[in-house]
């Protein structure tokens, strides 16, 4: 019984903040723009599809909540939402704005080498490619919460394919 109270609360919280779409709790988030399936958020990507996980390698899981996903919410001031994979001038171009993504600082940031996939901050993406220095982005792993910042035509200059 006590299991059932807990769900029970659960849910009403989430009817409060969501509406639902259909009878298979799917939800509409009101101030995410995103779909919700049970607990989990589906994101759109660049493209207008379902986001694609941007990196799942274990030590090199990224995503500002380590899910792999370039998702964001209140608690992401940085707004991690571009996929890229880093390249020696970004690394060292954002390392010279302050945020060094070399150097590991274990046991939750491993540091990052050229060719790694990792979520970006929109704002030091456009930074870098204000400076010529924007490394390549996967559309397919990047959130579509990137277009709020930038056109998807500029964001297409630097896909890659995954």
């Amino acid at each position: 019984m006590e299991k059932y109270l807990k769900y029970k609360k659960k849910y009403i919280e989430l009817k409060k903040t969501y509406n639902f779409l259909n009878e298979t709790n799917i939800f509409y988030d009101l101030n995410q723009k995103n779909i919700k399936e049970g607990f989990q958020t589906i994101h759109k990507n660049i493209l207008g599809t379902k986001l694609e996980p941007c990196c799942l390698t274990p030590g090199k899981v990224t995503g500002f909540y380590r899910d792999g996903v370039c998702s964001s919410g209140a608690d992401d001031s940085g707004t991690h939402v571009v996929c890229a994979i880093v390249d020696d001038d970004f690394l060292q171009f954002t390392k010279s704005k302050g945020n060094d993504l070399i150097t590991p600082r274990l046991p939750s940031f491993p540091g990052l080498v050229s060719g790694d996939k990792w979520c970006l901050c929109i704002k030091r993406w456009l930074q870098a490619y204000n400076a010529d220095k924007a490394p390549k982005i996967i559309p397919e792993c990047t959130n579509e919460l990137a277009l709020e910042y930038t056109s998807k035509d500029i964001l297409m200059k630097f896909a890659v394919s995954k």
